[in-house]
């Protein structure tokens, strides 16, 4: 039977229909094909990661660049001195501006991970758990008084119009979101390919809408968490919102051509485009700093007398500016040889020391052009 669209962008969309959708849906060639690229790129990404001694090397760096990137679609930018300085601070709570909600996120990737490594399972907690951490709001699924409306963006002759209005009324969101929960767990139930179930997850979420704000952020968190939690990855290192930012208008048309027109398809291939091409950039990231990291290890052991020198890369590359502090709150150095040794790498152009405010910064070169690119 044909998917059941939103018959008026003005109204609440209570008819949001449930999962699951009807396999004639996805069941096609071409579907299949873009779903088998996919999932030998996801498998490429999973197999280099896990034979690297030290994912935390890339699991700070590239978490980084996935919370900027997503970010950004909510139009919330920084630079990337900006967010690798605030970072390097560690308090999240004392920074101001977009950075600040750009760590936020980041935050939230790693206690959603950490959340489904205990649960084992997605759930309504879940949910409200990423929502209140990117928005930094503290209430949950928002009621029925809440005249929710998604309006055009842009300058165009439909700025300002209302594209959608999402469910609305007295148990209807918490249901619709029962059930994509249900359909997230239950793979007996509703046997569909990870990838599939992780796209139509995300449409359907994105269509419930069921908070306040931050539902496009707490969304693209999902994504990354779906992968983990299916075992495609390790870790949350795909930088999924990567494709999404290029591709932006794309991904709301997308969005848009489901609800309006039941066009599941091109929503389909779109995100299982995003996964391919952006396993892709994080496979390639992931070659470039291991081999920064290898080229810069060895003329360290070559050239010079650092004690420990393993520990010192490590910690360099952990994220790109690094402070005396790191080194010595991580009991690698005492003070004054953290910042001996900090100040060799500088005099080798490994590092660049920059005085900010009253403190020094020691920028890693070659992990800030490998994330810049």
């Amino acid at each position: 039977m044909p998917y059941r669209v939103n018959p008026d962008r003005n109204v609440p969309w209570n008819t949001l229909p449930e999962l699951p959708i009807d396999k004639h849906l996805y069941e096609d060639v071409e579907i299949y094909s873009q779903l088998g690229n996919a999932k030998a790129a996801l498998g490429r990404l999973q197999g280099r990661s896990i034979v690297i001694p030290n994912q935390g090397l890339l699991i700070n760096s590239i978490s980084l660049q996935e919370a900027k990137a997503s970010s950004a679609i909510e139009n919330i930018f920084t630079t990337d001195d900006e967010l690798y300085q605030a970072y390097s601070e560690e308090q999240i709570q004392q920074l101001n501006g977009p950075s600040k909600e750009v760590l936020y996120y980041r935050e939230a990737l790693w206690e959603g991970y950490m959340y489904l490594k205990e649960e084992q399972v997605f759930d309504e907690n879940y949910f409200v758990k990423m929502y209140r951490i990117v928005s930094q709001f503290n209430d949950g699924i928002r009621t029925p008084i809440a005249q929710i409306v998604i309006k055009e963006g842009g300058t165009g002759p439909n700025s300002g119009k209302v594209s959608y209005t999402p469910p609305r009324g007295k148990g209807v969101v918490e249901a619709k979101l029962n059930n994509l929960i249900e359909f997230l767990n239950d793979d007996k139930t509703y046997p569909i390919d990870s990838l599939l179930k992780m796209a139509i997850g995300h449409f359907q979420f994105e269509a419930i809408h069921p908070f306040r704000d931050g539902n496009g952020r707490t969304g693209r968190i999902f994504n990354i968490h779906y992968l983990t939690k299916k075992g495609l990855l390790d870790y949350p290192i795909l930088f999924l919102s990567r494709y999404i930012m290029d591709h932006k208008e794309d991904y709301y048309a997308g969005l848009a051509g489901v609800t309006q027109r039941g066009s599941w398809k091109n929503w389909l291939l779109y995100i299982l485009k995003a996964v391919e091409v952006t396993s892709n950039i994080t496979y390639d990231k992931i070659n470039d700093i291991v081999s920064a990291k290898d080229a810069i290890l060895k003329a360290i052991i070559e050239d010079t007398d650092i004690a420990r020198p393993e520990s010192l890369v490590n910690a360099i590359f952990t994220q790109p500016y690094t402070r005396v502090k790191h080194l010595v709150g991580g009991n690698i150095y005492a003070e004054n040889t953290a910042r001996k040794y900090l100040d060799q790498l500088t005099d080798m152009g490994v590092l660049e020391k920059r005085v900010i405010g009253k403190g020094n910064y020691y920028l890693n070169l070659e992990l800030y052009r490998i994330l810049s690119e």
